[in-house]
């Protein structure tokens, strides 16, 4: 985005709307996107992706939500819409979180979002029933083990930003430490997953 002005656009049954316009009426769950923001206001492919999976997930009614590498904090801010009682998200980037602190008070989310600029460590205890991340395949590598302890038994791992020759790598850690693959969707260049925690 960085700045450029775009229009409300449809991803599934959300609506995307830039802040300072009006949210057109009966058309979606609105989720309203500074124009100042970082990377992922939902027109890329994985974030499109992983808003629809998220729209299709059942259970998300007061939800512990975690998602890392959050950028604009566009999934957070869908999955409270849709439910969750509260979100942590996290990113590595000072810029990213200050968008998405920014992108909460848009939507008037305070309190149920807490925005966390630093990595998966800095984020408090506590288990999680839904963690989103899209991000880079080397990270969901390196991560995997402790995103998966960060979800607890029964929960759910939504991936996402991993490029179709990085797939088999990525599912296959994750099944080693205890995960199943409930959904997947191979886009344009990349792969989403949805994995449940054994």
């Amino acid at each position: 985005m960085h700045g450029r002005i775009f229009t409300p656009f449809r991803v599934g049954g959300f609506i995307i709307v830039p802040e300072e316009h009006p949210v057109p009426a009966d058309s979606g769950l609105p989720l309203v996107m500074g124009k100042k923001g970082a990377f992922g206001s939902g027109e890329h492919e994985t974030t499109a992706s992983c808003l629809e999976k998220l729209e299709r997930l059942p259970g998300l009614t007061g939800a512990r939500v975690l998602d890392l590498g959050s950028g604009t904090g566009i999934l957070a801010v869908a999955a409270v819409r849709l439910g969750a009682a509260s979100a942590v998200a996290v990113d590595i980037e000072p810029a990213a979180a200050l968008s998405c602190a920014a992108n909460v008070r848009l939507n008037a989310m305070e309190g149920r979002i807490h925005t966390v600029c630093g990595e998966l460590a800095a984020v408090g205890g506590g288990e999680f029933d839904l963690l989103l991340a899209n991000i880079y395949a080397d990270i969901h590598l390196a991560l995997a083990d402790e995103m998966v302890r960060r979800v607890r038994p029964g929960g759910t791992l939504i991936l996402s930003g991993i490029p179709l020759q990085d797939k088999f790598d990525v599912q296959r850690r994750f099944e080693r430490l205890g995960c199943t693959l409930a959904d997947l969707q191979i886009l344009e260049d990349y792969t989403t997953f949805v994995m449940r925690k054994g």
